[in-house]
């Protein structure tokens, strides 16, 4: 009876989580240390350091399992050492021995009796411990660590939720309205959907490095060395010191809206929605001051006026096989090759906001409208070239509804 009592004994546990001094892993829960974990379970707090890695200062997460290596464990059987030394006890039992044989059987009949009551308490404690494991799990699972979201202040991509509108946006985001409109390529009247990404601007830095120049500052960034110096309240013509932090503004002028209507009634204005039958969109806004002829006023592409410094957008995508000054009669030109022998040139620019090499898309910027080479004032040459001939542009665009 002895020996199933002490069986009995042995199954209390099964339904009950294991003592701190004895579990391999343990769950942190809240309130708890690194060095309350370590003292309870019978360790040191740097053993527990080393076997899960951890790092200065040291800090436990709630819900984070933590190894528990028990290496000060050899040290405490030495104490059980004479309380094991009765089994030598068991020795004089060699006097005994003639006369153990009946003795013998029936401990081994009562161990059988004993190990099937112990394999039937253990079959009806199994699912009582799994039920506490089970709940265990739900409690760990039911506190996970809080993760860390980003401010709408800080962010640079947002998702539109339901009822956000533009305006809201950039209100909460501290960026200008425009700048959004900018880095989004959005059309009028700026209007956004749910589950749209939009990018959100932020302000970059560039700290200068030896062998760094004001034109190769400008390149890295894509940004004319005269807007970088205009946000950093330095002349066009400063040079750059080692060591300098430059702000780099992430956009430039965003497009001001032509508020006139054209001249000329009989000049349309481009709309600039795209239509599925058209090759190329319209790289910006504005009244064509000067269309496309092939004979008599010969002009081999579109005149649009728009304000100084308005955006100009690639009208396909493709690669900038030319990004410079033309000093003929273009000025600023950017040209794209959109392949199978298509080309867009785009002339008059104040700036070039890409370089040579480079791939665009179709709406990436690449320029800002000026009055360079032989403009006859604020406007963008545009030209659409089919194998180097000349194409009117207009049928090659959408139409103008």
């Amino acid at each position: 009876m002895r020996r199933l009592f002490f069986l009995a004994a042995l199954m209390l546990p099964v339904t009950a989580t294991a003592a701190p001094e004895k579990e391999s892993e343990h769950v942190v829960a809240s309130g708890e240390t690194l060095n309350g974990i370590a003292n309870r379970a019978g360790v040191s707090a740097q053993a527990v350091m080393a076997a899960n890695g951890l790092k200065a200062p040291y800090v436990v997460k709630i819900g984070q399992t933590l190894k528990i290596p028990h290496v000060a464990k050899p040290a405490k059987p030495t104490k059980p050492a004479k309380a094991a030394e009765p089994a030598k006890v068991a020795a004089p039992s060699k006097a005994a021995a003639p006369a153990a044989s009946t003795d013998q059987a029936k401990a081994d009949a009562e161990e059988k009796a004993d190990q099937a009551a112990l394999d039937k308490a253990a079959a009806t404690a199994a699912p009582a411990a799994k039920k506490v494991a089970t709940n265990a799990v739900r409690v760990i699972q039911g506190k996970p660590p809080l993760s860390k979201t980003t401010g709408p202040e800080t962010e640079t991509e947002h998702l539109v939720a339901p009822g956000e509108t533009l305006g809201v946006i950039a209100e909460r985001a501290h960026v200008p309205r425009v700048l959004i409109i900018e880095a989004n390529a959005l059309p009028a009247p700026y209007a956004v959907r749910v589950g749209q990404t939009l990018k959100i601007p932020r302000t970059r830095r560039h700290q200068v490095k030896p062998g760094d120049s004001s034109f190769s500052i400008a390149m890295d960034y894509a940004v004319p060395w005269e807007q970088i110096a205009l946000a950093n309240s330095l002349s066009p013509s400063a040079s750059v010191k080692p060591g300098q932090v430059l702000l780099i503004p992430t956009l430039l002028n965003p497009p001001t809206p032509v508020s006139r209507a054209p001249a000329s009634p009989a000049k349309p204005t481009p709309a600039p929605a795209v239509t599925k039958t058209a090759r190329f969109a319209w790289p910006l806004t504005g009244p064509v001051r000067r269309g496309f002829s092939s004979s008599g006023d010969y002009h081999d592409g579109l005149d649009i006026a728009a304000p100084k410094g308005t955006t100009v957008r690639a009208a396909g995508a493709g690669t900038v096989v030319f990004a410079g000054k033309e000093k003929d009669q273009f000025g600023n030109l950017v040209v794209i090759d959109h392949g199978d022998g298509w080309h867009t040139a785009y002339a008059f620019l104040s700036r070039i906001t890409v370089k040579q090499g480079a791939s665009v898309v179709a709406g990436e910027r690449v320029g800002l409208v000026g009055n360079t080479g032989k403009a006859k004032g604020d406007e963008l040459h545009f030209e659409v070239r089919r194998e180097g001939k000349p194409v009117d542009p207009v049928s090659e665009l959408p139409k103008v509804s």
